[in-house]
């Protein structure tokens, strides 16, 4: 996922769990090296560090005890400063080597809480080890032993760290960003459910711009683009277009239309590639899909709307069921897990597709309103 909603407000991807692991690996290494000739006690002050302090006690290959404690100075995305009393300190800590794990540190007022509770427990050693540090607002003269990945100034969730109590479970670091202004729609179905008729009265209702990869893909093709040349060899040899030709042509009409309030995508995505790569094009311009709004209509009542087709359009794949039901069988093949795809991000909508044309209009503009 490249950008997500919490609440009311949206964050962009930011820090990998690939770069989280290598900062964790590195914190464990100099901890190990300090402490590797004794049992220290790992602390961790919850609620965000219980993800930080799981994989860090993982890589610790030495002796160590881990316990930890209750502290919170969070509401909402900014720091009260209101330090609220440790609790869960049971352990005899005299003569030990304490280090407190923290998910993040700021201002530095939590940290200038630790420090007081420690500083009578006749410690060996206190150390403070964070995966996060914010320097830019650190305003304490008060030593960290361990920093992971410094970061500027920005609310961030993910890994441990929460908006308002959620975000937490998210495996990577994702970072505060402005709300997206466009409408983006992917308008999804099977073969003759009428998302090319409901797309045109939508992108006129919502003002929004129409891309049909099939229309897109015979504009390149006909007027011999350098992308329509390089797709019709493909096809010319009986081979599916790679997705990058797909994705590149897409991109193109995107960028035509940089002025745009938004765009309704019929016919792309295709595959969970292509669906992941939209969303990494939409958020280099600090947008996103906004859904996936699909037209859900029985088969058999579909079959027999592209016999129908068929008997005017002049097209022989509408004439012959069972080249319609093999197009069937592709999509539920390749295209139908989709809706995995976006159901995992709370992005896929569902509408009944049977029924008059102005009818079916309203369904979907009643899920169009809400995005």
């Amino acid at each position: 996922m490249s950008i997500i909603k919490l609440h009311n407000k949206y964050f962009k991807s930011y820090i990998s769990e690939e770069q989280i692991e290598t900062a964790i690996e590195s914190i464990v290494e100099q901890v190990y090296d300090d402490c590797k000739d004794e049992t220290p006690i790992f602390i961790g002050i919850l609620n965000g560090c219980f993800m930080f302090v799981a994989d860090f006690v993982r890589k610790y290959s030495g002796n160590c005890e881990v316990s930890f404690v209750k502290l919170s100075s969070y509401e909402g995305t900014s720091s009260t400063g209101n330090i609220k009393q440790l609790v869960g300190i049971n352990e005899n800590l005299e003569g030990r080597t304490v280090v407190i794990l923290e998910d993040i540190i700021d201002t530095g007022n939590t940290l200038q809480e630790i420090y007081g509770i420690f500083k009578d427990k006749n410690l060996k050693q206190l150390k403070i080890a964070t995966l996060f540090f914010k320097p830019d607002v650190f305003k304490k003269e008060l030593h960290i032993d361990y920093i992971g990945i410094p970061i500027p100034d920005k609310f961030i969730v993910g890994y441990g760290l929460d908006y308002d109590g959620i975000g937490r479970n998210f495996a990577s670091i994702y970072q505060l960003t402005s709300p997206p202004t466009m409408k983006n729609i992917v308008l999804f179905g099977p073969p003759g459910a009428g998302k090319g008729t409901q797309a045109d009265l939508l992108k006129e209702k919502y003002d929004l711009v129409h891309i049909s990869t099939g229309e897109v893909f015979r504009y390149n093709i006909k007027n011999e683009t350098e992308l329509g040349v390089l797709a019709k060899s493909y096809m010319d040899d009986g081979n599916l277009v790679p997705d990058e030709v797909t994705i590149k042509m897409l991109k193109s009409e995107v960028e035509k239309n940089a002025d745009a309030n938004g765009f309704i995508f019929d016919g792309f995505p295709r595959t969970e590639s292509q669906a992941a790569a939209l969303d990494s094009f939409l958020e280099e311009k600090g947008e996103l899909v906004s859904g996936m709004v699909a037209l859900e209509v029985p088969e058999d009542l579909l079959v027999n709307r592209l016999l129908e087709r068929g008997k005017t359009s002049g097209r022989p794949d509408d004439q012959d069921e069972n080249k319609i039901r093999h197009r069937f069988n592709e999509y539920h093949k390749k295209t139908e897990i989709l809706k995995d795809y976006y159901k995992a991000q709370n992005k896929y909508f569902g509408v009944n597709g049977v029924g008059g044309i102005n009818e079916i209009t309203e369904r979907l503009s009643n899920v169009f309103d809400k995005l």
